[in-house]
């Protein structure tokens, strides 16, 4: 059973750990699904798990330029729409960014807190929630077929000014 995410990527951890681990789940699903992980994907993957940052594509692009990958937009594009297909990503649409998944071996409904200051990104799961969403919808005739939460604020360090 997968463990559930860490509700809280905003206190100071290794970065490295999360950008290890979260690779050698996404080769070993690959694997085992029989997709390529391309030296583009791959590092467009690491490039999201490095700081837990919204990024957009353009951001993401730059980096690719810099580690000589490519340099066309539709690159770093086809390459975000495998991660997002493949669950190893999420299209934050308030910001159009990405950000990586922190569960991508489990069919989850995230809800993501965003820090409107530095971008961070924290991913916790929707179900508290989700039922409340559905009760209301309900209450007025609405069938919910979908779910996206993104909630703006100010992370603990961005608070703090440090």
């Amino acid at each position: 059973m997968p463990q559930p995410p860490d509700p809280n990527i905003f206190q100071k951890h290794n970065h490295r750990s999360c950008r290890s681990s979260g690779m050698k789940e996404a080769r070993a699903f690959c694997k085992a699904q029989g997709l390529r992980l391309t030296p583009v994907r791959a590092r467009v993957l690491e490039i999201l798990l490095e700081s837990h940052k919204a990024l957009g594509a353009y951001d993401i692009l730059a980096r690719l330029k810099e580690d000589n990958l490519g340099s066309q937009p539709p690159v770093v594009y086809r390459a975000l729409e495998f991660l997002v297909g493949n669950g190893f990503a999420h299209k934050l649409e308030r910001l159009n960014a990405f950000a990586a998944c922190c569960q991508p071996d489990a069919a989850h409904e995230p809800m993501f807190l965003i820090c409107q200051n530095c971008r961070k990104v924290a991913e916790t799961p929707l179900q508290p929630i989700g039922r409340e969403i559905d009760r209301a919808a309900a209450d007025l005739g609405f069938a919910v077929v979908s779910r996206m939460v993104e909630v703006t604020g100010t992370c603990p360090t961005c608070q703090a000014g440090t």
